[in-house]
């Protein structure tokens, strides 16, 4: 075998051994990320909601809080890698002024994997007229995305931390967008530059004291801010400003 032919072979072995490594390297780290996130607190939730609340799961794992006569649905899309259940509290508190929610449960706590999981809700519910989705950060913005598909289904969206990566400036919806004065998470540089997504008649309600992480129990985020209220503060004045949206 000529010396050439025999350092081809050798050179396409290395390359394909270190196409192998960097493949299998990228799939740990996929995989590591996909498994790791925001655990609910599990213990505060409990301390929040009163002693007989009753949690209904349907069969995709969404969390459903109804109400008797309810006056407007709202889906609610939650954080990236932030367990679907650390927003309880909140929905919850929606839910006791008189607002049916769905909690959604995302694959891998990812909404980008299932932008459309609101597919249906609305056909469960025929007697509510009325329908709002919104979300939580990474949530918010797919929350965005499926209802400039499906418009025609919803009277308005709500922001938490969020914001519309794409044009929803000319629907005749309802809009509000809440984020908490030292949250550093949401990048305010998006924020500001996608606000022309939204209709010019919408609404912005900034939490003072408040996070990106305390819309819902799940304890410190990353890169946050130094909140100045607490996680039970932050829900009660963002079901506050909601309440006033949709009950109004």
């Amino acid at each position: 075998m000529k010396l050439s032919t025999i350092k081809s072979k050798r050179k396409a072995l290395i390359i394909a051994v270190t196409v192998l490594l960097l493949l299998g390297v990228t799939f740990t780290a996929c995989a590591i990320y996909l498994m790791t996130g925001y655990d609910a607190d599990l213990d505060a939730i409990e301390a929040f909601l009163p002693t007989d609340t009753v949690m209904i799961e349907d069969s995709d794992g969404n969390i459903v809080f109804d109400t008797e006569s309810p006056v407007a649905g709202f889906i609610f899309y939650p954080s990236g890698k932030v367990d679907h259940r650390s927003y309880v509290p909140l929905i919850h508190s929606l839910s006791e002024k008189g607002i049916l929610c769905v909690l959604m449960e995302m694959p891998f706590d990812l909404a980008v994997f299932d932008v459309d999981a609101a597919d249906g809700i609305i056909e469960e519910y025929p007697g509510i007229t009325r329908w709002y989705i919104g979300g939580h950060s990474l949530g918010g913005s797919m929350a965005a995305q499926y209802l400039s598909d499906n418009y025609e289904d919803f009277d308005g969206l709500i922001l938490l931390g969020s914001y519309s990566a794409v044009d929803i400036s000319q629907l005749d919806i309802d809009v509000l967008s809440i984020y908490g004065s030292e949250d550093e998470v949401l990048n305010r540089g998006k924020y500001d530059d996608n606000l022309s997504n939204l209709p010019r008649d919408r609404k912005e309600y900034i939490i003072t004291g408040g996070c990106h992480a305390y819309f819902g129990m799940y304890g410190e985020q990353n890169g946050d801010g130094e909140p100045t209220i607490s996680a039970e503060e932050q829900i009660r004045e963002t079901v506050a400003a909601v309440t006033e949206l949709i009950c109004r």
